[in-house]
């Protein structure tokens, strides 16, 4: 990648034009022709603090929390764009493209935003994978995020792969937008509720299934866990993470939504205190429900790992934490489990929205909620209609 010199043709040329076309500063920059008199600015000599001088300013309303929001200059639409990357957590590289791109989209589906009109992908191949495993890995890897993207109704048309000490994957999702398309972070007013849309536990889930091979680490938690049920959890986590969170976006605008964030890497603590800090009213966030992938709280209060109860676990491609209003909530958490939007949809109610400084917390004894693996109730279910089928009829 000649972008990556800076020597050869392109240090050659950049030497060239500064000898030709001006002079240097006093930094030593080569300078053109139309700055040839520039002197950096000392705000000592012009009588001022040393650290003066301007210093830019944003509109809060320009920045999305999640992504950001660019007005353009033509027909009063905006430019909105994220970009995300990680390190693989799941053994299946298919799985693991397609959590990538479903995380990265999901900084789109915070905003209510449905549409991508275009994606990229960033990915690192690792120098310590053999040349047959970077021919069967890779190509998985891109499919899958490919496939998540086309699930998305949007198309990967271009990005970079470099070669790097570790595995790498993510991308950039980019849309243009009128102002209708999206809701900005902001608006949560007093009374609303907090509405979840996918369990947490996912840090933990991952982690248990790999102290499945280390004997030091599951011998602190095999008492609360069996090996069966870190193995549906992990299977759980991955199926979760891999969900779009395409449909609650679009049951933002159905249900009048005040403001959401993404449940990532700050844990449903973090992001719920950064989603507080943006609010134009007065207001903060209680938390009371956590919903948590069946065992995992168990795994993280013996572990003494994680903070899943504290709300400061790490969550990767989590649900939406969105602000609805009261009236709204269980209509919006009912709508989404609906047959028509496909399987896996689920939300709960987790707090409310209470005046206040624009903090969040998570009350002293929260309930948690079991989330059951789809493959437990799969199997609970199928168990139920057997034993009906076999009962003497009367």
């Amino acid at each position: 990648m000649a972008e990556a010199s800076a020597t050869g043709a392109g240090g050659e040329a950049m030497a060239a034009m500064a000898a030709t076309e001006g002079s240097s500063g006093s930094a030593g920059l080569p300078l053109g022709r139309s700055f040839s008199n520039y002197q950096p600015f000392e705000p000592q000599e012009a009588g001022l603090p040393a650290g003066s001088g301007p210093s830019p300013t944003f509109p809060a309303l320009g920045i999305g929390m999640d992504s950001c929001v660019i007005p353009l200059r033509h027909g009063g639409l905006s430019l909105v764009q994220t970009t995300d990357f990680f390190y693989p957590l799941v053994e299946d590289p298919y799985m693991m493209g397609r959590i990538a791109c479903a995380n990265v989209l999901s900084d789109l589906y915070a905003m209510g935003i449905t549409e991508c009109d275009n994606m990229l992908m960033l990915l690192s191949v690792s120098q310590s994978m053999s040349d047959e495993e970077r021919e069967k890995v890779t190509p998985l890897m891109i499919k899958g995020f490919r496939d998540a993207a086309e699930e998305g109704g949007t198309a990967v048309t271009g990005g970079q792969t470099v070669v790097n000490p570790w595995i790498i994957i993510g991308g950039v999702a980019t849309v243009v937008c009128q102002p209708n398309e999206f809701i900005m972070p902001d608006s949560a007013v007093v009374g609303d509720v907090l509405v979840l849309t996918k369990p947490l536990g996912t840090q933990v889930a991952v982690n248990a299934h790999q102290w499945l091979d280390n004997p030091e680490r599951w011998n602190k938690v095999k008492m609360v866990v069996s090996r069966e049920e870190v193995e549906l959890a992990y299977q759980e986590a991955m199926f979760n993470m891999a969900t779009l969170n395409r449909t609650a976006a679009g049951l933002m605008h159905t249900f009048n939504a005040h403001a959401a964030t993404d449940i990532t890497g700050f844990g449903i603590l973090g992001h719920s205190q950064n989603l507080a800090k943006q609010q134009r009213n007065e207001v903060s966030f209680v938390i009371h429900n956590l919903p948590i992938i069946a065992k995992m709280a168990a795994i993280s209060k013996a572990s003494g790992r994680f903070g899943l109860l504290q709300g400061t676990s790490a969550e990767t491609s989590g649900g939406l934490l969105i602000c609805l209003p009261r009236e709204q909530a269980a209509r919006f958490c009912s709508e989404i489990k609906s047959s028509k939007y496909g399987e896996g949809h689920q939300a709960w109610i987790v707090g409310i929205v209470e005046k206040g400084n624009r903090t969040a917390r998570i009350i002293d004894k929260p309930r948690v909620i079991e989330v059951l693996p789809r493959g437990v109730m799969a199997t609970a279910l199928a168990t139920d209609n057997s034993n009906a089928s076999s009962e003497p009829s009367s």
